[in-house]
């Protein structure tokens, strides 16, 4: 269509095969907002459109996305306020003829829904297969993240009866990433260390001391190949326990509290914000979709790396972290991949 409808934060431009959602840059605006900057949203990356009443003299137009389209949301697994939702636009009340417009001229170019076995749920063999059992938090449920709510928590934070997903709820999840990743930021600061992502291959948890525990001590510093990921598990500090965790190929045990976990940092004290680790969390995981997800071959580490690691076992070593059994063993260990 070409025609802008202007909200408040936000603006929607509707072009031939996509919506454009622009943000505003200001105090008031929300911060995530501002990161995101713009958002080109395909119109097959949309379930469908709603337009319920907002509070204090508005309507909310709601772009719904279709489970596992937009990375952003994955990562997000419904846990975003109302206020952080990047596919709502605010409109006044006066506006909300126009606003019903848009919803049905938007409704008219999404895709229709293919009929598909399954289409109720993520059906075997889907884009999510052999995820459903990660950690026991169950598969993409909502908004398709690991471990979000259901899809009824997430229908009723709309705040109206209309069935944003369509006559009974069966939507068809995309089997790739139709939305393109946040661009940054690729680096955030954590309660007990810092994460940092060189944007395709490798992310990397450098500890602070004065936050981390003394399991992630004794691990060292990580890096982590895309390729051996399978997944990511954000949790939002805007609730108890944030925290981003890593989700490792070959699925093998790790600690329950991600405090414990080398393979997760976590976030406190207005650290790991939802604007700094939301898109890095949905980078990670855009990577770890693209990825060819071939075997590892051996030997990957480069010698630089292991001497690095090494080094820092020694300095727990000697200062008593590690005992002499476990330094001899984890030495051998990173000596064995080169």
């Amino acid at each position: 269509m070409g025609d802008v409808l202007a909200g408040i934060h936000a603006a929607w431009e509707f072009e031939s095969d996509a919506l454009v959602i622009r943000f505003e840059r200001g105090i008031r605006t929300p911060k995530l907002y501002q990161v995101l900057r713009e958002r080109r949203v395909p119109y097959e990356a949309l379930a469908s459109v709603t337009l319920t009443p907002g509070k204090r003299g508005t309507v909310v137009l709601h772009a719904v996305p279709r489970p596992g389209a937009d990375p952003l949301m994955e990562a997000a697994a419904g846990q975003l306020k109302e206020s952080s939702d990047p596919y709502r636009l605010v409109l006044p009340t006066d506006r909300e003829t126009l606003a019903e417009y848009y919803r049905d001229e938007l409704r008219a170019l999404l895709p229709p829904e293919p009929e598909a076995a399954g289409a109720a749920g993520h059906g075997a063999g889907g884009p999510y297969d052999g995820l459903d059992a990660l950690d026991g938090h169950g598969g993409p449920d909502g908004y398709g993240g690991l471990g979000g709510p259901d899809r009824g928590g997430v229908l009723d934070a709309l705040g109206g009866a209309e069935d944003p997903y369509g006559a009974g709820g069966a939507v068809v999840p995309a089997e790739r990433f139709l939305v393109a990743p946040p661009s940054g930021p690729l680096s955030f600061k954590a309660y007990d260390g810092k994460a940092s992502f060189d944007g395709r291959a490798e992310v990397s948890f450098r500890w602070f001391w004065t936050g981390a525990s003394s399991e992630k001590w004794k691990a060292g510093d990580q890096t982590f190949s895309v390729r051996d990921l399978c997944g990511i598990e954000w949790r939002s500090p805007d609730v108890f326990d944030g925290h981003l965790r890593l989700l490792a190929r070959d699925g093998g045990p790790r600690p329950t509290q991600p405090d414990h976990d080398p393979a997760s940092v976590v976030f406190g004290l207005g650290y790991g914000l939802v604007h700094e680790s939301l898109p890095f969390a949905a980078a990670v995981l855009a990577a770890i979709r693209s990825s060819d997800r071939a075997p590892v071959p051996v030997g990957s580490r480069t010698p630089g790396a292991v001497a690095e690691r090494i080094r820092h076992l020694g300095e727990l070593h000697r200062a008593g972290l590690v005992t002499d059994e476990e330094f001899s063993t984890k030495k051998a260990e990173l000596l064995a991949e080169l």
